[in-house]
């Protein structure tokens, strides 16, 4: 499979690696808006979303700009309970064109540069036809969004933590974007789930790196703070710095106890209280 370098908006410049804070899983004991107020104080540049539909857009676009933070990205909705998305699931095409436009409608009304498609949970028997779906979406949503000058991102994700959900591997992300053909369509890379999906981490970054336009880091198992388990995230980030790396790297794991106290492992890197 050949890979080709897509150019992204969603690249960032400057001393590598630097972090976002996903306010889906730091700060998680306040409010939405509190949490953007909250990531700025401990020293946070950017942010990103997961699903922030329930706070008005303005007033999002207002908290992101008091606090003079970059916003990333967000997740088109997950749809009913179970679901996790739909970009990948037959016979519900409309459902998902409604939900893009609405997360296409929010990142841009709030500034922001991403989109993460969440797949959806498909069952092994219907994986061919979803596949084709899955492509077919992206690529419609790709166009629409570069309208708006805003990149597509797919995440293979565990099947341990989701069973059933269609993207599980780094190799398979990488062949559908070739296959999509759409140069704003990028991979989120998470360390997590490529670690408990095939390993070989640094290898495998820095062979799909041109096809990818996010990081993320936490602990394995634990989805921790990326300072304990079997990542040795010290030499992965450096890796990352060596590679070239120019975009972000998200935050996103579950806090051992408060986001504040946890955060000693990122002051290396510039995460520092104001």
């Amino acid at each position: 499979m050949e890979l080709m370098t897509l150019p992204c908006r969603y690249a960032s410049e400057g001393a590598m690696p630097r972090f976002a804070a996903n306010l889906g899983y730091l700060f998680t004991e306040r409010p939405l808006l509190a949490r953007v107020d909250a990531a700025a104080a401990c020293g946070f540049k950017a942010i990103e979303l997961q699903f922030p539909y329930d706070v008005p857009a303005s007033q999002m676009k207002t908290a992101i700009a008091r606090n003079r933070l970059v916003v990333l990205g967000i997740n088109t909705p997950p749809g009913r309970e179970g679901e996790f998305g739909l970009a990948a699931v037959p016979g519900r095409e409309r459902d998902f064109d409604v939900q893009f436009e609405r997360a296409l409608e929010y990142i841009t009304a709030i500034g922001g540069s991403a989109v993460h498609c969440l797949a959806g949970m498909v069952p092994m028997e219907q994986r061919p036809t979803a596949e084709r779906v899955y492509i077919n979406n992206l690529r419609h949503a790709a166009d629409r969004a570069a309208e708006r000058d805003i990149v597509l991102l797919i995440e293979p994700i565990n099947p341990r933590d989701r069973p059933n959900y269609f993207l599980n591997h780094v190799e398979h992300a990488a062949d559908i974007i070739a296959r999509i053909g759409r140069s704003n369509v990028r991979m989120q890379f998470d360390f997590y789930h490529a670690q408990i999906v095939g390993g070989d981490l640094i290898r495998r970054f820095e062979k799909f790196q041109p096809v990818i336009g996010h990081l993320q880091c936490s602990a394995v198992p634990s989805r921790h703070e990326p300072d304990e388990g079997e990542i040795n995230y010290r030499e992965v980030f450096a890796a990352v710095d060596r590679l070239g790396y120019a975009g972000w790297v998200g935050a996103e794991y579950r806090p051992r106890g408060r986001t504040e106290d946890g955060l000693a492992w990122a002051r290396p890197y510039g995460v520092v209280p104001r």
